[in-house]
């Protein structure tokens, strides 16, 4: 896949990934370490797409370890760590540790071994170097009992929000949550280090009481007060962002900001993701166009979009859909669950593409933005 030049993320470029785990282990951990370790390893080895890994010891604190991973791509390892299979291969590192951390790289150059002086774009390395705008995205999606939807909706509109400065480096940006049926989708936009907010966010009272209302209406079980039950339930919620766009150029002042959600058929969550991806690659370079700026998420079969619309997106619904085309409207028509959406048709018609964007679109149940600074 070629990228636009206006994509800071993409997990379709189809470049080589590393992923660095930091692990701080409990004080005498390290033997049960180890034999978690082993366990993991021997089953990450039979995953596609994975291709080695390392353990490492810190040379001046031996409580810190470093488990490196190399993958063919990003796709197989998202679809790797979304899974049930992965929570449960990495249950038992995670009662060791006093903290995990991980990071996920594309690797841009490489010396040395078979791929010594590769040129840019050959042997899986990233063609491009990507611009950032210094914000790292995130989203949490789960669903809530049915008939509790307007119980939900009050508790998350009605929260006080946490302090936005976390530290000299590190703040909150922006959050924004919608709701479709009783499924909930939560976004989160910060400036820094992604874990440092989380971790800020989650001990503030405020945030804290609205967990705890939250938890009787939810379909999955949690025990915040339970680190295991509390990590279990974020894993199975985490929906991380596989690609972004933003159009270059000053930001239009009109803009309105709208969650799509694509429920896939079984299976092909990561193909209509990569669909979304590409049409927001070809939109980014319309300048006419009414969307300035798309995030997608996806999470095994659900995939959501993340937009920022100038004006209203049912003036163009084509573009806001991303089905540009009827080739492309048909392909969508193939990856996407229409019952689960309570939609039908080939999208192909601005008349079939309006209906599916009044399915598709999220209700905003609040948006909240930190003062500039």
């Amino acid at each position: 896949m070629t990228t636009s030049p206006y994509t800071s993320q993409s997990a379709f470029d189809g470049s080589r990934m590393r992923v660095l785990l930091l692990v701080d282990l409990h004080e005498g951990a390290e033997q049960q370490f180890l034999d978690a370790y082993e366990q993991m390893r021997d089953r990450v080895a039979s995953v596609p797409g994975h291709l080695g890994d390392q353990l490492c010891q810190s040379v001046e604190n031996p409580s810190q370890w470093l488990i490196t991973s190399e993958w063919a791509t990003a796709p197989p390892y998202h679809a790797w760590v979304n899974s049930d299979e992965h929570i449960e291969t990495v249950r038992p590192l995670t009662r060791c540790a006093r903290e995990l951390r991980s990071m996920r790289y594309g690797i841009v150059r490489e010396t040395g071994g078979t791929a010594g002086g590769a040129r840019p774009g050959a042997d899986g390395l990233q063609r491009e170097v990507r611009v950032g705008d210094g914000v790292v995205r995130h989203a949490l999606t789960f669903t809530v009992k049915p008939g509790s939807e307007s119980k939900v909706a009050e508790i998350l509109a009605g929260y006080a929000p946490p302090e936005a400065r976390v530290d000299a480096t590190t703040r909150l940006r922006r959050t924004t949550l919608f709701m479709h049926g009783n499924r909930v989708v939560r976004t989160v936009e910060v400036e820094g280090d992604l874990t440092t907010a989380l971790r800020h966010v989650s001990r503030q009272p405020e945030i804290r009481a609205v967990e705890e209302a939250l938890n009787p209406h939810l379909e999955q079980h949690r025990d915040l007060t339970d680190p295991e039950s509390a990590r279990t339930f974020f894993a199975r919620a985490a929906m991380p962002p596989v690609h972004h766009v933003t159009r270059g150029g000053q930001e239009p002042a009109d803009l309105t900001r709208h969650a799509l959600y694509y429920p896939a058929k079984e299976g092909c969550g990561m193909a209509l993701a990569r669909l979304l991806s590409r049409q927001d690659e070809t939109a980014a370079a319309d300048p006419a166009g009414p969307v300035h700026r798309s995030t997608v998420f996806q999470r095994e079969d659900i995939v959501v979009r993340l937009i920022d619309v100038r004006g209203d997106p049912e003036a163009d619904p084509v573009a806001a859909l991303a089905i540009h085309g009827p080739r492309k409207a048909a392909v969508l028509a193939r990856l996407l669950d229409g019952d689960a959406l309570g939609v039908e048709g080939r999208f192909a018609s601005a008349r079939e593409a309006t209906r599916l964007l009044t399915h598709a679109d999220m209700a905003l149940i609040t948006d909240r933005r930190a003062a500039q600074s």
